[in-house]
């Protein structure tokens, strides 16, 4: 039984990590075209800036604070920072870039140089996403990064997704100053 059950777990691994790249190509290419357009527009590139301006010293302790702030609010009514992120001019631009997609994005969230926040779509589950392969496969990479996350099943949409995340590059200096990452319908590819 024990050999059965190994041969099977083996098996439904293989079989979701074929999964997981199924769309590796198409994901890839969306990265370095409308993704990176969208990245290296003038909304996104003047918002990561002026974000990293404020937040260039902050320590690990004040990213924790401000984090826990942030999850904590996600559960609340009184969702002062949350709304503060919501309402900037970069989360309404990735707002209307969202709705322009026909429905290929289901979220877009911009992050600075440490992995905060910086705009979104839609609330994000917590401020900090510096400690995720998104912002450190990207930010840390350097200009032209791409990181493909694995497909998932959203729970409330039933929608095939993954998250496609790029670096976000200042073009007067050529360094990397922050990352974005979009959360990309499968279906719609």
């Amino acid at each position: 039984m024990k050999l059965l059950t190994s041969a099977v777990l083996a098996v439904l691994i293989g079989c979701s990590s074929v999964a997981a790249n199924e769309f590796q190509n198409e994901l890839t290419a969306l990265a370095t075209g409308k993704i990176a357009e969208i990245a290296g527009s003038s909304e996104v590139v003047s918002a990561v800036k002026a974000q990293n301006e404020q937040t260039a010293g902050y320590d690990q302790a004040k990213i924790d604070e401000l984090d826990k702030q942030w999850r904590a609010e996600a559960d609340a009514a009184d969702q002062p920072m949350i709304d503060k992120v919501l309402d900037n001019d970069l989360s309404a631009y990735l707002a209307d870039a969202q709705g322009g997609s026909d429905g290929l994005f289901t979220e877009i969230f911009v992050m600075d140089a440490k992995g905060l926040n910086v705009g979104q779509s839609d609330v994000t589950s917590d401020y900090w996403q510096g400690d995720e392969a998104k912002w450190k496969e990207t930010f840390l990479k350097g200009k032209g990064a791409v990181h493909v996350g694995d497909l998932e099943q959203d729970e409330s949409t039933q929608q095939l997704q993954s998250q496609v995340s790029v670096s976000v590059t200042d073009p007067a200096t050529g360094e990397t100053i922050g990352a974005v990452t979009f959360g990309v319908n499968v279906d719609k590819l």
